[in-house]
Formats: structure tokens, C-alpha cells, sequence
């Protein structure tokens, strides 16, 4: 296929909006855990949820991908994206994962996902417990926007899935 969708989901929030993105473009969606050609591919929207830096999936991807393609990267976290200083630590962390001649050539955009606390597995309940004790206890002063939000949200179900963002990527595959 020249146009596909491949997302990372770990509890669905990203694959609702690769399936939504899919349905308003009529490209084709599909986990990154059933892609294993891409040698056709010519343009990939990559939505990948964010775990702990990562964006779920992409090293399996990053593996396949043509080097004449186009590449938009579509992150997914709690992360307020309109904080700066969000955006800055997301693009900071990918440039760990995504390899710099993928990097430097893709467009990259910023989504807010969503968690519910009951859906989290054993291992992410208890690294998000530790992680909140930890900047619960920071000094006001050093609490950032995203550690702020973390604190209010934690041990419930937040959703700020907005399909509206998604036309900034429609704007870009034209």
C-alpha cells in the first residue's frame, strides 16, 4: 500500500484515533504488531501512544521503513500539548527511539490521550503509583505542568481525546 495508517495502542486510546484518522482519509489502519512489509509505502501516519518515553511500537516499524517515504509521527499522552515544556520533553524522548535520519525528515505532531487507572495492567498501576508518591512529595516550585496534572488525575479515568486535532494531520497529507 502507498498510504497507511499503523498505530501503537496499549489500552486504545491511540487506536481510536488512527481508526477515526482512517475513517476521515480512507487509508487504511493496522497495529504495528501486523505490519511487516512497508517496501510500497510511500506515506506512513504513525500513531504512537507514549509509555514511559516511548512511543509504542516504532522500533518494530523503524525497521521496515523505505528510506524515500514520507513520515508523519503522531504522539499520544496525558501530556498537555499545549505546554512547551510537554512538547519539549515528548521530542526529546524520540530522539532516543526514532532513529535521526527518520527524525530530521518527518513531520511530528502532539495528541492528548487518556487513561483509566482500572484498565492499567499490574506493572503500569504500580509504575504510575511510584512515579506519583514521587512528585506528590516534590516542592511546589519544582512540580512541573505535566507532574501537576499527573497528581490530579491519578487513580481515575480521564479522557481528552479531541478528534478536532486530528485536521492539523489532514492539512499535512495534502
Amino acid at each position: 500500500m502507498e498510504r497507511l495508517i499503523i498505530y501503537g495502542s496499549q489500552y486504545g486510546t491511540t487506536k481510536r484515533y488512527a481508526q477515526r484518522f482512517s475513517e476521515m482519509t480512507g487509508i487504511p489502519s493496522l497495529s504495528y504488531e501486523a505490519a511487516n512489509d512497508l517496501t510500497d509505502c510511500r506515506l506512513l501516519v504513525y500513531f504512537g501512544g507514549l509509555y514511559a518515553g516511548g512511543l509504542k511500537g516504532f522500533r518494530h516499524i523503524a525497521k521496515l521503513l523505505p528510506e524515500d517515504m514520507k513520515l508523519i509521527l503522531v504522539t499520544v499522552g496525558l501530556a498537555d500539548v499545549n505546554d512547551q515544556k510537554n512538547i519539549n520533553n515528548i521530542r526529546n524522548s524520540l530522539k532516543t527511539q526514532v532513529p535521526e535520519t527518520l527524525l530530521s525528515n518527518a513531520q511530528i505532531f502532539h495528541l492528548r490521550g487518556g487513561i483509566d487507572y482500572e484498565k492499567l495492567s499490574f506493572k503500569h498501576r504500580t509504575m504510575m503509583t511510584l512515579l506519583y508518591h514521587k512528585v506528590k512529595n516534590l516542592p511546589e516550585e519544582k512540580k512541573t505542568a505535566e507532574d501537576r496534572a499527573m497528581i490530579e488525575t491519578f487513580n481515575s479515568k480521564v479522557d481528552f481525546v479531541d478528534y478536532h486535532s486530528l485536521d492539523q494531520i489532514i492539512e499535512a497529507i495534502r
